[in-house]
């Protein structure tokens, strides 16, 4: 996989990684001190990102006579590899199960809007460029439009990619950025359509205008059965060393399928698709981590709790800034010009979609709380939980809903849930008879997640005459 074999020198790279903090610190300042773009929400990795891609767009990298094509790569690759080490991050840390029967289907319920929005967005996409792949535009790749979920829905990480899939197993040109300007324009259309409906529903009286304060944090620092502060060992050490253990194993059991002998049907589907999803298997792993952990605690073969979630929080969210900022930087404009018009298409109505859709559903299923419920699942389902975090402190500061452990637990769910969604992903670029099967199996699908969700309505007894 390309990921893991870009060729840039150290040189290089360390240019370009100072030219990034020089560029994030200025995107910091803007933010904080430009009245219209803190208003706006934009997170600092995205204003950091598209000054990056500026910069790269008027020449700065030719004129440092940098390769422009090596430092694509690598920013590629570090969009790649950041974001399965902020999954793997997330996924260390030690939670508390909810033990509260409505509160556990307020959860599941919000990881059924996850994978029915993440449906609704593949079937828009695939049936807009399906249709225009058969018809206009001959070049263009009848199932580039399943990078809208991906794009809106998972981020940056996961549209570089299989953007980058479709580029080298379907000759796709231009793939790997058309993924990411979906992921780029699913921040802005979460940042300033959410500002808007918050401006509106302010206006009719829906969402009443909360203090404005700086939030304060309620996370513990450390537990006390954590390692101690004169431990031989720092407790920031521990953590990256965790997190790079469970990335390594992922590695391991990537290259490993690899190496199998699976036929030519497994060599063309099964192991791009396996490098994909190092974010997944990296969840996995590290979920087996966990688990190993606490068995070692029963047993009283370990006394330490060595996952700190304070620190694996500022690391997740270190990557996951990290993932935006590449992201968009790696946008190559230069091979959008054909593919402007799918990309409009596909945007506008995904975003269109994805706005009334989420909001019908956190209407309908959050009653006691719908604004919140919205904001947060639409601030995630067009960029990340963290846009999605940001979104609901508008309306909820202190986090008094369940709004946010909603956007927290779901995840299970939707991945579960939301798997054969991936699986198409290997199959649909095939030709355009194969994306039109995908596009029915998604449709199905969407069908009967629909039913599934609404199933009290659905199946609620009439009462007797």
């Amino acid at each position: 996989m390309g990921f893991w074999e870009f060729e840039i020198n150290f040189f290089d790279a360390w240019i370009v990684v100072g030219i990034m903090t020089v560029v994030f610190l200025l995107a910091n300042v803007l933010r904080r001190k430009i009245g219209i773009i803190r208003k706006s929400l934009l997170p600092t990795g995205v204003i950091a990102g598209l000054i990056m891609l500026l910069l790269k767009s008027v020449g700065l990298f030719d004129l440092l006579k940098l390769d422009r094509e090596e430092i694509n790569a690598f920013f590629e690759a570090m969009t790649y590899h950041a974001l399965a080490l902020g999954v793997i991050a997330l996924t260390l840390k030690s939670t508390k199960k909810e033990k509260e029967k409505e509160r556990q289907i307020d959860i599941f319920n919000s990881g059924l809007v996850t994978v029915n929005t993440y449906l609704l967005q593949g079937i828009i996409g695939a049936a807009i460029t399906l249709v225009l792949a058969t018809t206009f535009l001959k070049y263009l790749l009848p199932a580039s439009g399943l990078l809208l979920p991906l794009g809106f829905g998972q981020g940056t990480g996961q549209a570089v990619t299989f953007g980058r899939i479709f580029e080298e197993k379907h000759q796709f040109v231009g793939g790997a950025s058309f993924g990411l300007t979906i992921a780029t324009v699913g921040y802005l259309v979460a940042c300033f359509v959410g500002v808007g409906h918050i401006a509106l529903m302010r206006r009719r009286g829906k969402i009443k205008p909360v203090e404005t304060k700086e939030f304060v944090s309620t996370e513990t620092v450390a537990s006390p059965n954590e390692v101690p502060v004169t431990e031989a060992i720092d407790r920031m050490t521990i953590q990256v060393v965790l997190i790079l253990l469970v990335y390594f194993l992922t590695f391991l059991v990537m290259y490993g399928v690899e190496k199998l002998p699976l036929g030519k049907f497994g060599d063309e589907k099964v192991k791009p698709l396996v490098w994909g999803f190092n974010f997944l298997i990296g969840s996995l792993l590290g979920a087996l981590l966990k688990s190993v952990f606490k068995l070692f605690k029963k047993v009283n073969l370990m006394t330490r709790d060595y996952p700190n979630n304070y620190l694996l929080n500022r690391i997740s969210g270190f990557c996951f800034d990290a993932m935006i900022v590449t992201g968009t930087a790696a946008i190559e404009i230069s091979l959008l010009k054909e593919l402007i018009l799918p990309l409009v298409i596909v945007c506008l109505i995904g975003a269109i979609a994805t706005y009334f859709y989420v909001r019908k559903l956190s209407y309908a299923l959050f009653p006691n709380y719908q604004e919140e419920a919205f904001l947060s699942l639409f601030g995630m389902l067009t960029g990340t939980t963290s846009t999605g975090m940001i979104l609901l402190r508008e309306v909820d500061p202190m986090f008094e809903t369940p709004a946010a452990n909603n956007l927290i637990f779901q995840a299970f769910y939707a991945i579960a849930l939301g798997f054969p969604l991936f699986l198409l992903l290997g199959v649909a670029p095939e030709s355009a008879k194969h994306t039109l099967i995908s596009l029915l199996i998604l449709l199905a699908m969407f069908i009967a997640f629909n039913i599934l969700l609404f199933r009290k309505q659905i199946f609620r007894k009439k009462p007797k005459a």
